[in-house]
């Protein structure tokens, strides 16, 4: 009986890690993602660590989380990865406020966002 297995949502050479609730906007959270797509997984990490952005150390964590899918779920050489995506998503925006001069209202807006961050391995030519 049971259920049918789910197919897999990535290629078989490809690995993926989501991450959801990130208090930035996704404005910002792609500036970020696009210091890293397309790169070789260990310059990725390596510019993550030095970069200044607040929200990099996240987006490190899961970009090690897609490493680690890679090679424990899916058996892939760490050595010969690259980060093929890393695209960004809104997510909920909490609305505040602050009362501001003659009976207004001035709206605050705090965004959250997700990222989702896929890694694929290249067989390197020698």
């Amino acid at each position: 009986m049971g259920k049918e297995k789910n197919p897999r949502r990535v290629a078989d050479n490809e690995a993926m890690a989501k991450l959801r609730m990130l208090r930035t906007s996704p404005q910002k959270l792609n500036l970020v993602a696009g210091l890293i797509r397309g790169k070789k997984v260990e310059k990725a990490l390596t510019d993550l660590a030095f970069s200044k952005k607040r929200i990099a150390v996240e987006v490190r964590k899961c970009l090690q989380s897609a490493i680690a899918n890679a090679e424990n779920n899916h058996g892939l050489d760490v050595d010969e990865l690259i980060v093929a995506e890393a695209y960004v998503g809104k997510n909920l925006i909490m609305k505040r406020g602050r009362p501001r001069a003659r009976g207004r209202f001035g709206k605050i807006h705090k965004p959250f966002s997700e990222i989702t961050i896929k890694v694929r391995q290249i067989e390197e030519q020698a």
